[in-house]
């Protein structure tokens, strides 16, 4: 028998349909609501209480700090897959065979040249300009370059759509950075594997022989299939919701890019490594700013501790510490920034106050520390995972068109003015 949640209003009761998830997650199914009730709607700032689609891509389960991509655990995934292997499951929905992998793999490195008149786009940009800013501008200006709109229904359409900006969006995110640095814009070696091939066309240099670190590529590597999917967090939504106009891939995307950009969102590893700086120009004295985080009264906030879903430890935090720790080994990076960050960490995991309210570090937390060790700089922290976001963003937008979900469109209570009569200027 289904289950009925009854809703009562002035007297009126009214019934709506529970909808149980594979997970046994229930949500209460009030499309029909406001029909049903005259115009009543619901009121949830933030969505945090709102489930805005199904979708089959990641579950999450926040309280026992579970992450899954298409019933996969991410620890099984960030140990045994590379990043192609993830974006082909989260887009496709299924891991690749060895033949689907070299095609899929082939097809990307076929696609992987950017029209030479996008550099003419990308000059136009002053050096000042931030990444994220020029490359959502550099994704939605593919547009003009691609017309023709995707016809979602046709396979080979959607796959050669989803190829091609799984190709150009590494070159267009490394130009982005070596713009800024003045160095010559790379199309990269097509011999190297996805993310060897990233990390070359960000740091190679035209006088200086490219040196290859399989320990770097495998942190890379883990740290973009920790981002490729989080269920429908802003930036996810946003992509989701401009798609549901029938907006383009590119555009929908785009608009993604610009969600993620907040500090709240994709900029939260930013802001770590702009609190170390800031710590670190104050004398670094870590137990100063942990007596301060701890204090209500003080404004200051310790950025990359707990996570607004999960209220245990972030899984995806657990399994990049290691690959911090390997990372900073390995280079011998002495750094005073850093030594602050991991003064606050073995304090958070320590510290009663923190444990108790399940302050643990996160993944920006540790993701800004790699970013830092390898070189990247702080402004292109958001851009990483952006690039890592891409195939969980391309999933989202291919179920939702391929669902024929409706156009998004939220209600709201006005609380504004009455009815007020038009006074004249003269006399007003």
């Amino acid at each position: 028998m289904s289950k009925i949640a009854t809703l009562e209003i002035d007297g009126n009761k009214y019934e709506f349909p529970i909808i149980e998830g594979t997970e046994k997650e229930l949500g209460i199914d009030i499309k029909t609501l406001r029909g049903a009730t005259g115009g009543v709607t619901t009121i949830d700032p933030g969505y945090k209480n709102t489930g805005s689609c199904e979708s089959g891509i990641t579950f999450l389960d926040g309280e026992k700090g579970i992450l899954r991509y298409r019933g996969y655990s991410i620890e099984e995934l960030a140990e045994k897959a590379d990043f192609l292997e993830v974006a082909y499951l989260l887009i496709f929905g299924e891991l690749p065979t060895k033949v689907e992998l070299e095609k899929f793999d082939s097809d990307i490195k076929e696609e992987s040249h950017v029209d030479e008149d996008m550099k003419k786009i990308l000059d136009g940009f002053p050096k000042s300009a931030h990444p994220m800013g020029v490359l959502s501008s550099l994704t939605s200006a593919l547009i003009a370059f691609n017309p023709g709109s995707v016809d979602v229904d046709s396979e080979e359409e959607m796959y050669n759509a989803i190829v091609k900006i799984l190709a150009k969006f590494p070159v267009l995110a490394a130009w982005t950075m070596r713009k800024r640095k003045s160095l010559p814009l790379d199309y990269g070696d097509n011999s190297l594997g996805y993310v060897e091939n990233l990390h070359k066309m960000m740091f190679a240099r035209p006088n200086k022989a490219y040196e290859p670190n399989k320990l770097v590529y495998d942190a890379l590597d883990k740290l973009l299939i920790l981002h490729a999917d989080h269920e429908q967090n802003c930036s996810t939504s946003t992509v989701r919701i401009v798609g549901s106009s029938h907006a383009g891939l590119f555009a929908s995307l785009s608009a993604g890019m610009s969600a993620l950009w907040g500090p709240l969102h994709g900029g939260a590893n930013q802001a770590v490594i702009e609190m170390l700086e800031a710590i670190k120009a104050d004398g670094g004295d870590t137990a100063k700013y942990i007596a301060k985080a701890k204090d209500k009264s003080d404004p200051f906030r310790l950025m990359g501790f707990g996570h607004r879903v999960y209220k245990n430890f972030d899984p995806r935090a657990n399994i990049i510490k290691k690959s911090a720790e390997e990372v900073l080994g390995d280079l011998g990076i002495e750094d005073p920034v850093l030594d602050i960050a991991k003064g606050l960490a073995k304090v958070a995991l320590e510290d009663e106050y923190f444990v108790k309210r399940k302050l643990y570090p996160n993944v920006d937390f540790y993701s800004g520390i790699i970013y830092r060790a390898l070189g990247i700089p702080t402004e292109m922290f958001t851009v990483m995972f952006a690039l890592g976001r891409l195939p969980g963003w391309i999933a989202q937008w291919k179920e939702m068109r391929l669902r024929k979900e409706p156009i998004g469109r939220p209600r709201q209570i006005y609380v504004g003015e009455n009815y007020r009569p038009f006074v004249k200027v003269e006399n007003r």
